[in-house]
């Protein structure tokens, strides 16, 4: 098992791992969480998805086991900026307005982890590994990108597995339904170190 931060500089090296990871996007949200979302040709994608955007896949004989993708707080694309942000700006009807207890911000250190995944072809022996290598590899390489700070929505309870492993997550806004499972945006810091 290995973890493999993709951007569109080094897709070239990386074969068909960029196309797995949308595709293993597919599977869990689109066929197992019934969620709405863009697709084609069996790969789920949506507007983040830009050149500006990394992507941190935990992979194993090119079959991806899990992923996240960030997103800087600065980007813009047309009218879009970033998932949080546009939500509280009202551009995304599927997730709610009030989602943040605050402003969301538009700085270079704060970068957005969106499209959190584990593959539920991952055996539950394997999950808490596979979930802790995509959560090493996704500190890593915010840190590298200059991220101090990431913003997310996860699931309720992940704020208790991420501080098990030394994150400091803060829940930032209230618990809400996303497509049938409650989630919590969280600011996440990166200054801390991992167990």
């Amino acid at each position: 098992m290995e973890a493999t931060t993709l951007s569109y500089d080094n897709l070239h090296n990386h074969g068909e791992l960029f196309a797995n990871m949308f595709r293993a996007r597919h599977r869990t949200f689109i066929q197992n969480a019934k969620w709405d979302l863009p697709e084609a040709n069996g790969m789920e994608f949506d507007q983040y998805d830009t050149p500006a955007s990394r992507w941190v896949c935990v992979h194993k004989d090119g079959e991806v086991m899990a992923g996240v993708r960030l997103t800087p707080t600065t980007h813009r694309c047309g009218i879009y900026t970033y998932m949080i942000r546009d939500a509280q700006r009202g551009l995304l009807e599927t997730i709610p307005r009030d989602l943040l207890n605050f402003e969301a911000p538009v700085d270079p250190n704060i970068w957005e982890s969106s499209r959190v995944f584990v593959a539920n072809e991952v055996p539950a022996a394997e999950r808490l590994r596979v979930q802790m290598q995509l959560i090493h590899e996704m500190v890593v390489s915010a840190r590298n990108l200059g991220a101090t700070t990431l913003l997310g929505i996860i699931p309720e309870n992940s704020p208790r597995l991420a501080r098990r492993v030394g994150l400091d997550c803060i829940p930032s806004g209230p618990v809400m339904d996303t497509g049938g499972s409650r989630s919590v945006c969280v600011t996440i810091s990166m200054a801390t170190k991992l167990h």
